[in-house]
């Protein structure tokens, strides 16, 4: 059985109309003074009268979901604080990396917003480096930038290396005490390779949204699995070593010395502090008329991207049950903890508050003395082995592993 649908118009949320019969048989489309356009197109499935300017404006992305995981920088599975950081390191928000290699000392929060441009546009959260020791004048070598990584599997529609490799712009808020030039780049770690723009933050302490275009490149394919094959970088300050060629503003081979030429010191006061937030990465050239929107996620869809590289184990209220399995011997046991998604690749264990994990028997609970990673090559479960401090079960025992205290957390990493 089949049946018609007549449809004699098409609008929008705001009530504008888009298509429209003619009364005719045919329709008009109004698309072209509805939508902004954006220099280049993106296929979308259908051609027909506006399909183009549809696809342009950025109304229909070839990805699904967006291309920087927690670019709201909501989720922070490890921490919302860390001090006294002076070596490169995830610390706070999921998915960004800072890098500091000799350049000044600094604190690095989540930090909730409640005012300014940024927060008007949808973000509650940024994250904030400040600086509290001071490097006016870096040695050569030094550097202090954040990353964003990408599997090269995630990132095979940009075609690159290929002759229809795609043009990439990347927007994002940012906020500093220090105004001046600013370098965002590129890196192509399969290939290393790199291009490099400059933007301008113009006034202090003020929300200020960037929009950053780069060239396509046609050299450098990416490797097509779950390795790091690709970086923004945000430059922060870097010494000569990174300073004195000629910006890289075409991919070419990386040459170190034209990376980041110009890039401002945010590190060379205690006054400095930078904020960022609403990273976003698009397919195609924008400016900032045509940018398509943000693509926010429910808090739950962008935790479980997040933990495909972090898997924290967490409970607040105190006690909680992670893993299960039988004694051995009389003080150790193997336990399974089951993992929400699947990890990128073997992980790695760390904890906090160890002294607050409890292993128990059936009979007996002993806090522990050692809790090691057995095997990580099942993605989707993790084998701990637990010591006890003391002899609380006998060999095929029923074992039960749980946090006695808030501020315990147990880390399985996979990050690239």
């Amino acid at each position: 059985m089949s049946s018609t649908i007549q449809v004699d118009k098409i609008t929008d949320i705001g009530g504008n109309t888009m298509i429209e019969s003619n009364g005719s048989g045919t329709f008009t489309s109004n698309l072209s003074s509805n939508v902004s356009t954006a220099t280049g197109t993106l296929p979308i499935a259908n051609g027909g009268t506006g399909a183009t300017t549809l696809a342009a404006a950025g109304l229909q992305r070839p990805n699904a979901m967006p291309l920087v995981i927690n670019g709201d920088v909501a989720v922070a599975q490890r921490a919302t604080s860390a001090t006294g950081l002076t070596s490169s390191g995830y610390n706070t928000v999921d998915r960004f990396k800072t890098n500091i290699s000799g350049l000044g000392t600094w604190t690095e929060t989540q930090e909730s917003l409640t005012s300014g441009n940024a927060y008007t546009d949808g973000f509650s959260n940024a994250l904030k480096i400040d600086c509290t020791t001071a490097d006016a004048s870096p040695a050569a070598s030094d550097r202090l930038y954040w990353t964003y990584r990408f599997e090269g599997q995630d990132l095979q529609l940009l075609k690159k290396g290929t002759a229809n490799a795609e043009k990439v712009t990347v927007s994002f808020w940012i906020k500093a005490t220090k105004t001046g030039t600013n370098i965002l780049e590129l890196y192509d770690n399969d290939n290393s390779r790199d291009v490099s723009a400059s933007y301008t933050i113009s006034s202090s302490n003020t929300w200020e949204h960037k929009v950053v275009s780069f060239p396509a490149d046609t050299s450098g394919v990416l490797d097509d699995d779950n390795g790091s094959s690709f970086f923004i970088i945000w430059a922060l300050g870097a010494g000569s070593n990174y300073t004195s060629g000629t910006l890289n503003t075409s991919w070419s081979n990386n040459v170190n010395a034209n990376r980041y030429v110009g890039q401002v010191n945010h590190g060379d006061s205690t006054s400095n502090n930078v904020h960022i937030t609403g990273v976003q990465m698009e397919v195609g050239e924008y400016t900032s008329a045509t940018i398509p929107p943000f693509q926010h996620e429910s808090f739950g869809d962008n935790l479980r991207r997040c933990q495909r590289y972090l898997f924290t184990v967490t409970s607040p209220g105190g006690q909680g049950r992670f893993g299960s399995g039988g004694f051995f011997s009389s003080t150790e046991a193997d336990t399974i903890v089951s993992l929400p998604v699947e990890m990128r690749t073997t992980y790695s264990l760390s904890y906090s508050g160890l002294s607050d994990v409890r292993l128990t028997s059936h009979t007996a609970t002993s806090a522990l003395s050692a809790l090691v990673l057995n095997t990580s090559n099942v993605l989707t479960a993790a084998n701990l082995r637990a010591t006890a401090n003391t002899s609380i079960g006998s060999a095929g025992n029923y074992a039960l592993l749980y946090t006695n205290g808030s501020s315990t957390k147990v880390f399985f990493d996979a990050e690239l």
